[in-house]
This record gives structure tokens, sequence and C-alpha cells, in this order.
């Protein structure tokens, strides 16, 4: 039991003493250091140094088994449920197994909070793009080491190219995940579907790190409008708090008037789509831009004033 003790605050995100542990375990340090050394023995890499500061857990050559609150167990069976039928390509199988190792060891307490979400939730299979678990790691090791990452990449519209990037972070929106980076040959932050590229290997030197206008309004800006080719301003009469219930990170960006109305920013490829989209909300709206958008509005309103009145 004092070995579990020792191990569970080893793996908090600090540095212990050897008298803090003594204190925290109710022995002296002589009986810490023997501790410390079982650990090892069992696989545990505690790393030792000089000063006031002198244990911390490490990483090793393999994987010691981990200590898990019940919240915190709770939190992985969860997780890897989801992960199970997620947009993460090649890991069905191990979240499965993986599950199947925590559940048999859960109390069973646990393990009846756990089968207690899991018979209430159903989650749909993704139909969307799926990304390469490779992929995800590879970026993310570049985002951690500042390095610059190279990688062909395909446009919305099939075009191929080349791109340096100073990564950033990655993005997931529910559906899709998404790499936000400082493009060095256009010289301008961009939004990258990672499921369209492929990271080139060695990557790059390193770089010191951009100060990045805020992230969520930056990436469902470049997702639900810069990449499309009509940009819409659309002011709604409702609060933004109403329209959010309606309008996705991924769709649109919302931006407050005041309590009764704000403007939401949405793009497409197609007038018509947009009109669809917004006309199916149920609450009043006014079209501000394009000149476009609003010449097609007004013909269609006229079109199904018509169908109305032909009666």
């Amino acid at each position: 039991m004092r070995l579990l003790r020792l191990l569970s605050l080893l793996q908090t995100s600090r540095d212990w003493s050897g008298a803090d542990l003594a204190q925290r375990l109710e022995v002296d340090v002589r009986t810490v250091r023997r501790d410390i050394e079982r650990l090892r023995d069992l696989g545990y890499p505690v790393l030792a140094s000089q000063g006031l500061a002198g244990y911390r857990l490490g990483a090793g050559a393999k994987l010691p088994p981990l200590l898990l609150d019940d919240e915190e167990a709770i939190a992985v069976a969860i997780g890897l449920r989801t992960a199970a039928s997620g947009t993460i390509s090649g890991i069905e199988e191990s979240s499965l197994r993986a599950l199947a190792k925590l559940e048999q060891v859960l109390p069973s307490r646990l393990r009846h909070r756990v089968n207690l979400v899991h018979s209430v939730t159903e989650t749909l299979p993704s139909r969307g793009p799926t990304v390469d678990p490779d992929t995800l790691t590879a970026i993310a090791t570049a985002c951690r080491a500042h390095e610059v990452l190279r990688f062909d990449y395909e446009s919305h519209d099939g075009t191929l190219s080349t791109r340096r990037t100073e990564p950033h972070r990655v993005v997931h929106t529910g559906r899709r995940w998404y790499l936000v980076g400082w493009d060095i040959d256009r010289a301008d932050w961009r939004t990258y579907r990672v499921d369209r590229l492929r990271p080139k290997i060695p990557t790059g030197p390193r770089f010191a790190p951009r100060e990045i206008p805020e992230l969520a309004g930056y990436v469902s800006r470049g997702v639900s409008t810069s990449a499309y080719r009509y940009h819409a301003k659309i002011t709604l009469g409702v609060p933004t708090e109403v329209a959010a219930e309606r309008v996705s990170p991924t769709t649109g960006m919302l931006e407050a008037i005041d309590d009764r109305s704000c403007v939401l920013h949405t793009g497409a490829n197609s007038l018509d789509e947009i009109v669809l989209y917004v006309g199916l909300f149920d609450f009043p709206f006014t079209v501000q831009e394009p000149p476009e958008l609003v010449a097609r509005v007004r013909e269609l309103a006229e079109r199904l004033t018509q169908a109305s009145d032909s009666r």
C-alpha cells in the first residue's frame, strides 16, 4: 500500500524531495530510498536529482503500470469507448483491447458507473474523413518541438502543393481535425485539414513560436468562411446564445451586436446553399453581403411569393 501511495505522489506533475515524501508517507527518508529502488525494480523510471527537489517520475523504455484515481479511470474508459468509433483510423481495435483490460480490473462501483453511461449512450459511426494516427503524432511532435513541418497538401479543389509551416496547434471540431500554423512561403496563418496532408520526414529546423490570434475564432473563421467562394455577412434577429444553438463553429462564426441580435459570418461555394442554410433557422435575418447573395434572396423571395399567390 505504501508503494502505491508513493507511486501516486510521483505521478503528479512536480518534483519531490526525500523529506517531503517521508512526511507524506509517515516513514523515514531511508525507507523512502528503499521504496524508490523497489519501484525501479518494477519498471518505474524514478529519476533522482541533486538538491532540494530529489525525485520525479520519468519516461522509460517500456510502459509500466499506471495508477489512476476513480475519476481518471472513468474518464479513460469512456474515452476509449468513444475512440473505438471516432475519426482516427486504425485505433478502433487497440482502443477496444485497452478498454477490455481496464474494465477487467475496475472495482465494481466504477464498472457500474461506466456501464451506466454506456447503456444510455449511442455513438454513431463517423461518415466523414478519417485521419491516420501516425500523421497526428507527427504533427503533434513538430508542434511540441517547435520544428518546421513540411507536407504535401490537397486543397478543397483538388490542387496538390508542398507546404512549409511552423505548426502551432491541432484542433478537433468533433468531425474533423485541423492544423493551425504559420505558412512560411505565404507569410500568414493558415488552417489545414489533417486528412488532406501527408507529412514529410525529417522535419525542418526549429523556430521561435509566434503569437497567434485568438485560436477558437480564427479556426472557426478559417473552416466556415475563408475556404469558400462566397463569404456571407448576415444579421440575425436573436441573441448570440440563441443563434449558437443552431450554428456550429464549423459552419459559421457569430459576433454579438447587442442582447437582441448578432452577426453570422459564414461561407459556401453556392449562394443557394447559404440561403437554404439560413432560411431554415426559423428566426429573423437580414443579408448584408455579398451583393450577389442579396440579389439571390430577393429573386427567390419573389419566386416563392408568386408560388403562394398562384392559387
